[in-house]
């Protein structure tokens, strides 16, 4: 099948699946003509990739499922592929890493932030964020 037709079987985009070639997740053959053919296997393939992408997996996470032989059945299938719930758990302490990484800065910047506030309101007046914001979703001016 061409390359429009397999995005279309998975609800991809042909970018998509030209991202996926990109990447190494997908090879498809090529016909005289040079354009892609994609056999019945790689329309299992695209779909677990797109599946594994969809739930926070990166390209380096289904590398990784694809040197297990992951990718060649659907992704339901029982028995589990080995290493899948490594694969996952590794890609949760890194995603909770990165949370608690953003939460810090975003706390130091909130502090900064209040500090620049008071330095900068009048005496007796309180400009916050939160009133500000509140102004600037309602149109008001001041």
């Amino acid at each position: 099948m061409r390359i429009g037709e397999l995005a279309e079987r998975i609800g991809a985009s042909t970018r998509s699946l030209r991202y996926y070639e990109e990447q190494g997740l997908l090879s498809p053959s090529r016909d005289s003509n040079g354009y892609r053919d994609y056999d019945e296997a790689a329309l299992v393939r695209a779909r677990n990739i797109k599946e594994l992408l969809g739930v926070g997996l990166t390209t380096d996470d289904v590398l990784r499922y694809a040197e297990l032989g992951c990718l060649e059945r659907p992704l339901t299938t029982a028995p589990r592929c080995t290493g899948e719930l490594d694969t996952a758990r590794e890609r949760l302490e890194s995603l909770d890493r990165r949370i608690s990484r953003l939460q810090e800065v975003r706390d130091r910047l909130a502090q900064h932030s209040g500090e620049l506030e008071a330095s900068m309101a009048p005496a007796g007046a309180r400009y916050t964020t939160t009133s500000r914001t509140r102004r600037d979703r309602d149109g008001a001016s001041g």
